[in-house]
């Protein structure tokens, strides 16, 4: 039986912005996550952190931000993974039900990343250094930083989709829409050919 996709009237109902980023932040989130996907791909392969970890620490991200197109997309995944339903809508709607403890730092900083919009605070960084150690806090990091690029040009792109069926965000314009939408798919080779040529992030633990 197929599983139903379905995510919280908060997303699927949305009339305004939860979040709202600018163009310059949303090109840095593109920079920033041409070096985290490769740090996730690798741990796809190794299974550093297991992937519902990983998507557990991107919904808490998606949480903050309130991106429809993201939360689906991200609701699809963890199907796909075997996360049930009730979790995955308490993720996306800031439950702590299903939150397990050695993932809680984790988690808490994935908020705290997604807060700050994609800044965290050296010690917040620190603490999840200290707790999961620098090579798996590396890959915590990359998983926030690659859903916020997500979050920063699926935002706009969620708008656009409300108001296509009719139900445009009242604190929307269809200019901001339009230009965030194509300016982030036109900048997106250059994005990525800055973030290659910018050293890579490195944690080490004190």
């Amino acid at each position: 039986m197929k599983k139903e996709i379905t995510i919280p009237s908060s997303y699927s109902e949305r009339t305004e912005f939860k979040r709202r980023f600018t163009f310059f932040e949303m090109y840095n989130s593109f920079v920033k996550a041409v070096k985290a996907f490769p740090i996730l791909s690798k741990n796809k392969k190794s299974g550093k952190l297991h992937l519902d970890f990983i998507e557990r620490i991107q919904l808490a991200v998606t949480e903050v931000n309130g991106c429809a197109a993201c939360s689906y997309q991200h609701t699809k995944m963890a199907l796909k993974q075997g996360m049930s339903a009730d979790e995955i809508s308490s993720f996306l709607s800031g439950g702590e039900d299903f939150i397990q403890p050695k993932e809680a730092k984790a988690l808490v900083f994935a908020q705290h990343f997604a807060d700050s919009t994609g800044k965290p605070e050296s010690y917040a960084l620190q603490s999840i250094v200290d707790e999961y150690g620098s090579e798996k806090a590396l890959i915590i990091l990359a998983a926030c930083q690659v859903m916020i690029a997500g979050n920063m040009y699926g935002i706009p792109l969620s708008a656009f989709q409300a108001r296509l069926k009719g139900k445009k965000y009242r604190d929307s314009t269809l200019l901001y829409e339009l230009s965030m939408i194509f300016s982030g798919g036109l900048v997106l080779p250059i994005a990525i050919i800055h973030g290659l040529l910018i050293p890579s992030t490195k944690i080490k633990k004190p």
